[in-house]
């Protein structure tokens, strides 16, 4: 399914098999997992994609051509970082999630709205065996940056997930299964989600904007909604956090500083390393982390695409070839 412009739909294409070189492996895709920020990039919201484009950076396949880390048919998962220089001061510093000029997956690289795909088998991982393709394709993203959020809010116990989608839903049970208390904000009235939130054991679900009637160490935001930061700064601590841990995010309101004082902090998330993907892979299983997803077939991408912009998914939305 090709993106050939911001602003229209995917459509079915056939392209060209995809080659491997240096350092590439081939494989057949299994699924893919949507996610918000291929909503950025069809929206046109995040302006430089390389286009024409094959979207998808939630890949989970099975190695059709190795290379030196995994032989044919081994199952593999590619995330959103897909290739780093490795010389920048940030790469250098072990940050490479802040690389000068990284290839994301599914942006600067074709990637999983396909049958098949290549990606740098530096930069993927192996897959538990506990999860289906359906089933893992989110913890390569909505999982992983998920994760580092929450690792970027500290020792925080009680802490807020505010826009409870396909990251919130997983990060949720990784919080109870560390003995946080998690507090689900969502639309006002959306109680379907609200009260899917609490049957992963959050502790309060309820309206965002409000907030809840404890006071938090910490929020994290997954909702685009620049609206949700001051309401949050309302709603944490003094030398609490709000991090915001989307790709792309609408202007943030102004608000008096006093919001802002005692030490509270705004902080955002990037991308994510190979440590954190490997640490997160390990950690699923144990948990265990349970994905809630809904399948639409690959010709149907589009239809997921406008279900997740209309904020009318469960969980996480994957496609199956």
């Amino acid at each position: 399914m090709l993106l050939e412009a911001a602003g229209r739909p995917v459509r079915p294409a056939e392209l060209a098999e995809p080659e491997p070189t240096h350092d590439q492996i081939l494989l057949r895709v299994g699924a893919c997992g949507v996610c918000r920020t291929d909503l950025h990039i069809v929206d046109g919201e995040l302006a430089q994609p390389e286009l024409p484009l094959v979207l998808g950076h939630q890949i989970v396949g099975e190695v059709v051509a190795g290379g030196e880390r995994f032989a044919a048919g081994v199952r593999v998962g590619v995330p959103w970082l897909g290739w780093t220089c490795g010389e920048c001061r940030f790469c250098r510093a072990g940050d490479e999630n802040l690389c000068d000029s990284p290839r994301f997956t599914g942006y600067d690289l074709d990637g999983g709205y396909a049958e098949l795909a290549v990606a740098d088998e530096r930069y993927c991982f192996p897959v538990p065996d506990a999860y289906s393709d359906e089933q893992a394709a989110p913890l390569l993203c909505a999982g992983l940056i998920g994760y580092r959020s929450l690792r970027l809010a500290g020792d925080a116990e009680r802490i807020g997930l505010y826009g409870f989608g396909a990251s919130a839903h997983i990060v949720c049970q990784v919080a109870v299964a560390q003995g946080r208390h998690a507090y689900a904000g969502t639309r006002a009235g959306d109680e379907e989600t609200q009260a899917f939130a609490r049957s992963l054991g959050a502790a309060w679900a309820g309206d965002a904007l409000a907030g809840p009637p404890d006071e938090l160490d910490a929020v994290i935001v997954f909702a685009p909604a620049g609206e949700l930061v001051p309401a949050a700064l309302r709603h944490v601590r003094k030398g609490g956090s709000v991090i915001c841990a989307g790709i792309h995010m609408s202007d943030i309101p102004s608000f008096p500083y006093e919001r802002l004082w005692g030490e509270r902090a705004i902080r955002s998330v990037a991308n994510l390393t190979r440590a954190d993907g490997e640490e997160f892979l390990e950690l699923a299983p144990s948990v265990p982390v349970r994905t809630e997803v809904e399948t639409f077939p690959l010709e149907e991408a589009n239809e997921a695409l406008d279900r997740l912009r209309r904020g009318a998914l469960r969980g996480a939305a994957v496609l199956v070839p």
